[in-house]
């Protein structure tokens, strides 16, 4: 397909005024509309928005590529409108864009049409196009311009793949012992790989820079592209074995493995467009850093390129929730089925195993609630220090969630000793995560001053000795922390005493949701179950207010999903209707992968509607002789109407608190049609 059978003369415009980009935007929407390309105007133009909201389509020199891939687009399309007063597009040169093309994508295609795509953005890297673009007086010229220079790429390409070929076969013929042909032999002498989260325009673009500006320095480049079209003109072994270096112009994790030991230097996708000079030259004279990446390592944050610290904290929070999700999942519902199952325990400490196909469901969900945080940690950790990261972070993890400290070590053979550590929870994982990752980066950059001849025993034993130990040394010391703060919330519960019934049941409700499973959680669910001990109606009013305080962060999160979808990505909602089984079932660890991800609005919802149900569910007087099994006890529970209205408005008031709280995506980051 070429570029004008996307490109039509009715979708250019030339000469056009617009003062702001949003008046551009209505031109070019206005365009795909003319052309049939669009269904839906406002839904399109939203979508156009919504991406540009996620960082300028502009590339610099007076370029800019907005595009969307939505249901609001009937057939693929391309327009393209000139503005001689140039729009400001927020460009990394600072320039206004006078050339603009609009690219629509429907979302059920086969991406044929990007491949047209990505050829128009290399083109547009080429000065004397873009030169000749904005010279045309009319659409026609516009047309015939591309066509000329299409014309010219494709040839360019078949030259560049026959010597390619040419040369592999003169080495393959000199491997072999023959004489070799008269062709070029050698192997590109700096590689690259481009790629970009929609991997439409930047990541052409990039390696089409890259391999213009190797062109005029002299230097040989081979540069892969990772984009909507899948991977194209990948890398080889032999290859990689023979050049001087890679260059990582990314926006997305890029797997790291096959480059192990080689100088690596990685970058953002925009650094590739504006900044392939500087990039080639890193590499030929040697200043990028050796790639460790062991065991296929994803691309560490961008070397030369300024990433904020919110944004790379989220990164590697994300990759320890997104390994930690199955374990929350598969062992929540396999404790549900316990639940379900044991209705011969109703009412007893051991409601969940007093039989033994109950007991076999709650074991196994159990043992994957285990290994919970310690993922957690170790893949945060790995996220920050590649492969070398991970046993460090699972250490860390474990000993978190344990709550071992200095002090255990004295009366480590002491079984009342034992049974009184108290787990750090999910926060001190996350402090564990972190810690372990920075730990061991800082061990990898201070080992890069050891010789060469000790290269090969630094992933197998410098790394993981030195790190666990730290780590370990770490959290010891700082576990007391988190048993202090949970030892004086049991005393301040304590000391509260039942003479107000209400606000005790909202603060040990509340109190359910301000970990998900730590201290706080641990220690308002202990309370509750030493006050039912006594076997008083109060204690039993107080394990009400405190299970229905758990049940309602996990439902919370469901309804989010499932009502307000703009606010979450497919992953989100897919996992977030588990939380409605999670959440009946009492199992509150179902919210911590969304409460890991995104603390700051997820905590404060579930805090507000936990501490709302516990209210209710005590000024109501319902009771729970149960200490576990949330909606499944629901035969036991005093009161059981009003105490599933308590779980109702506690849930739907933290869902609307969370969906209000959380800004909505855009289409293509949530996976819906616009």
């Amino acid at each position: 397909m070429k570029i004008t059978e996307l490109l039509k003369k009715d979708g250019v415009k030339l000469g056009v005024s617009a003062a702001t980009q949003a008046e551009a935007i209505d031109e070019l929407v206005d365009l795909q509309v003319a052309c049939g390309a669009v269904n839906d105007r406002a839904k399109y133009r939203q979508a156009v928005l919504d991406r540009e909201a996620q960082f300028s389509t502009a590339v610099g020199e007076g370029i800019a590529i907005p595009h969307a891939k939505t249901a609001a687009v009937s057939k693929a399309g391309l327009v393209a409108i000139t503005v001689p007063a140039g729009v400001d597009w927020k460009a990394p040169d600072g320039k206004p864009s006078d050339l603009i093309f609009l690219i629509a994508a429907p979302d059920t295609q086969a991406n044929v049409h990007l491949e047209v795509l990505a050829k128009l953005s290399a083109l547009l890297m080429h000065a004397d196009f873009a030169a000749a673009l904005r010279a045309a007086k009319t659409p026609e010229e516009f047309l015939a311009a591309i066509d000329k220079a299409e014309a010219e790429h494709d040839a360019e390409q078949a030259a560049k793949e026959a010597k390619a070929a040419a040369a592999k076969a003169a080495r393959e013929a000199a491997a072999a012992g023959a004489a070799a042909p008269a062709a070029d032999t050698g192997l590109p002498q700096v590689l690259a790989i481009t790629a970009c989260p929609t991997g439409i325009a930047h990541t052409y673009m990039a390696a089409e820079n890259l391999e213009k500006v190797a062109e005029q320095m002299g230097v040989t480049i081979k540069v892969e592209t990772q984009g909507s079209v899948g991977t194209k003109n990948a890398l080889t072994a032999e290859e990689i074995a023979a050049c001087k270096g890679i260059i990582i112009a990314a926006d997305k994790g890029i797997e790291l493995g096959r480059f192990n030991g080689k100088p690596l230097y990685s970058t953002n996708v925009s650094a590739g467009i504006n900044d392939a000079e500087k990039l080639i030259n890193i590499i030929m004279n040697g200043e990028a850093p050796i790639c460790h990446a062991e065991g296929g390592a994803s691309a560490p944050a961008a070397s030369g390129a300024t990433e904020s610290l919110g944004s790379t904290v989220y990164k590697h929070l994300m990759n320890g929730v997104s390994h930690m999700l199955p374990f929350v999942v598969g062992g929540g519902i396999l404790m549900a089925i316990s639940f379900l199952l044991d209705q011969a325990g109703m009412g007893t400490a051991s409601y969940g195993s007093s039989t033994p196909l109950a007991a076999f469901f709650n074991l196994v969900g159990n043992q994957a609630f285990n290994f919970m945080l310690p993922i957690l940690a170790g893949y945060i950790s790995m996220s920050i220090a590649d492969r070398p990261g991970l046993a460090p972070g699972f250490v860390g993890g474990w000993i978190a969630k344990q709550g071992y400290t200095l002090g255990y070590l004295a009366t480590a053979m002491d079984a009342e000793a034992q049974g009184a550590l108290i787990s750090g929870g999910f926060i001190a994982a996350l402090f564990a995560g972190f810690a372990a990752g920075y730990i061991t980066y800082g061990i990898e950059k201070a080992c890069d001053k050891l010789p060469d001849s000790l290269e090969g025993i630094k992933p197998v034993l410098l790394y993981p000795l030195i790190s666990i130990f730290l780590i370990g040394l770490v959290m010891l010391a700082l576990n007391p922390i988190f048993g202090a703060i949970n030892a004086w919330l049991s005393n301040a519960l304590a000391g509260m005493g039942t003479g107000n019934m209400v606000l005790l049941g909202a603060v040990v409700g509340g109190m359910m949701s301000v970990d998900m499973g730590g201290p706080f959680n641990k220690a308002a669910y202990v309370f509750g179950t030493a006050m039912l001990a006594d076997g008083t109606s109060t204690g039993q009013i107080i394990m009400a207010s405190v299970m229905v305080g758990g049940m309602v962060p996990p439902i919370a999160i469901a309804l989010s999903t499932t009502i307000f979808k703009n606010r979450w990505s497919s992953a989100d909602r897919k996992a977030g209707v588990v939380n409605y089984i999670m959440g009946l079932s009492f199992i509150t660890e179902g919210a911590i992968p969304y409460a890991a991800a995104d603390p700051g609005r997820v905590l404060p919802s579930c805090i507000i509607g936990s501490a709302l149900a516990g209210a209710i569910s005590a000024a109501f007087g319902c009771t729970s002789p149960a200490p576990h099994g949330g909606a499944w006890v629901i035969a036991v529970i005093g009161n059981p109407v009003m105490y599933l209205a308590a779980l109702a408005i506690g849930a739907v008031v933290a869902c609307l608190i969370l969906s209000f709280l959380k800004k909505p995506l855009a289409a293509e980051e949530a996976g819906l049609a616009k």
